[in-house]
């Protein structure tokens, strides 16, 4: 029993210590309930390992993640490079160049009414430079030769191009203006017919060279050069021996004979306006003139008719003698529909307003033609005139010289002592002594 009584307390704290833990177990802790310093530095220590082990175990993941933003962010960069490259531009439905994109220069001068092809390809093939380079063909139409590379004036080192026309108009690619200038005003004019280097007309466009496109356009007043070789659609042996292999060269100076000619149109009419105005001006006085009071006109006959050949000799190089009227010229028959070129030609025109022009130009030669025919009438009005005036005297003196015979033919029979008078009187005395009888 002694025993039992000995371990009687001992039990009863056991059970005690039971129940207590299975009450912390099963009730939640209050937030004021405080905790052993054993159990929560436990807790610290397990809590900070599971962190480590976390973190260990996410540093692989996390570098992989490093290592595709990285290559995320330089394509981002790649793609935006290639944007910057771009350089057409749009804002809403404008299409612009980009400001920053470098671009060169395109030239053109108009110094004569024709060109003899023949001549001129003689006497630029005497400067050193080799007809017509990459065998376009074309050479009869249009001269075709490259410069050397001139590093002092012209950009990015490269070769120019000049294209010579039968229209009198020549047109530089990336060519210095000295250069091109002395092949126009020095070489050229042995070959020019009807030269005018005192109204050297000249014209200049931007252009740019586009490697990602392989058409080309005008934006604004840019030519954009696609120089992309263009893909053949049918890559057969027999495609490729009918129309031969691609050439990039050839398709962008095809190209640039296009714009040149488009170019060229618009300087030689560029030239007739000037033409026009200083003919417009030296005959703006004459409305005034002819509005005038009482004012004589000071227009002679030969004044008139230099006019009136002027004013005809500017229609008929608009409008008969050259292809600035024409939608195609000759040059684009055989290859507009293979390459295009039309289209480039027509780019030209529109860019530089080359249609409206035109109209405005016949608008004007019309009103001029019309000066030009009342000068005309006046002068007839004059030389009728003049003419009355000389029929009237003549008849005036007609008159006269009938009233004189008259008078003479009067006088002469009053007077005794005329011849008639004398006449009349023997007469007279003859047929009395007739009428006498005679004696037996």
């Amino acid at each position: 029993m002694p025993s039992l009584a000995s371990n009687a307390p001992s039990a009863l704290m056991r059970s005690i210590a039971r129940c207590t833990h299975r009450a912390s177990q099963t009730l939640p802790h209050h937030p004021l309930q405080r905790t052993p310093a054993r159990a929560f530095s436990a807790n610290v220590t397990l809590k900070k390992k599971q962190e480590e082990a976390v973190a260990k175990a996410e540093q692989p993941k996390q570098g992989s993640r490093k290592t595709a933003g990285k290559t995320s962010s330089l394509r981002s960069v790649a793609v935006e490079a290639q944007r910057s490259r771009t350089f057409v531009k749009s804002r809403g439905r404008t299409r612009f160049i980009d400001p920053d994109a470098e671009t060169k220069t395109v030239s053109a001068y108009c110094a004569a009414e024709t060109y003899d092809i023949a001549v001129a390809a003689r006497l630029v093939k005497a400067q050193g430079y080799e007809l017509d380079p990459f065998q376009t063909g074309l050479y009869p139409q249009v001269i075709h030769v490259q410069t050397s590379d001139r590093p002092s004036e012209v950009k990015d080192f490269q070769q120019g191009d000049i294209f010579v026309f039968p229209s009198g108009t020549v047109v530089t690619w990336n060519v210095r203006e000295r250069e091109a200038l002395k092949l126009v005003q020095q070489v050229l004019p042995a070959a020019a017919e009807g030269s005018h280097l005192e109204l050297l007309e000249t014209e200049d466009l931007e252009y740019l060279e586009d490697g990602s496109r392989e058409s080309s356009e005008v934006v604004g007043d840019t030519i954009v050069l696609g120089t992309k070789p263009e893909q053949a659609s049918d890559p057969s042996p027999s495609a490729l021996s009918d129309t031969g292999p691609a050439s990039p060269e050839i398709d962008t100076v095809l190209a640039k004979i296009a714009f040149s000619s488009g170019l060229a149109r618009s300087t030689k009419l560029a030239v007739l306006e000037t033409l026009l105005s200083n003919y417009q001006h030296s005959t703006r006085e004459i409305p005034n003139m002819l509005a005038a009071k009482h004012t004589r006109s000071p227009f002679t006959r030969s004044f008139i008719l230099r006019k009136t050949g002027e004013l005809l000799s500017i229609r008929a190089q608009l409008n008969l003698y050259s292809e600035l009227t024409d939608s195609m010229p000759d040059l684009f028959w055989d290859s507009r529909h293979e390459l295009g070129l039309g289209g480039y030609y027509d780019d030209v025109g529109r860019a530089l307003d080359v249609g409206v022009r035109i109209k405005v130009l016949n608008e004007k030669i019309g009103f001029a033609q019309e000066i030009a025919s009342v000068l005309r009438e006046q002068l007839s009005e004059k030389h009728g005139l003049r003419l009355e005036w000389a029929i009237i005297a003549l008849i005036a003196v007609e008159v006269v010289l009938e009233f004189w015979r008259h008078y003479e033919e009067r006088r002469e029979r009053d007077d005794p002592e005329s011849t008639q008078a004398l006449l009349r009187a023997y007469l007279e005395r003859l047929a009395s002594e007739e009428t006498k009888p005679r004696d037996v």
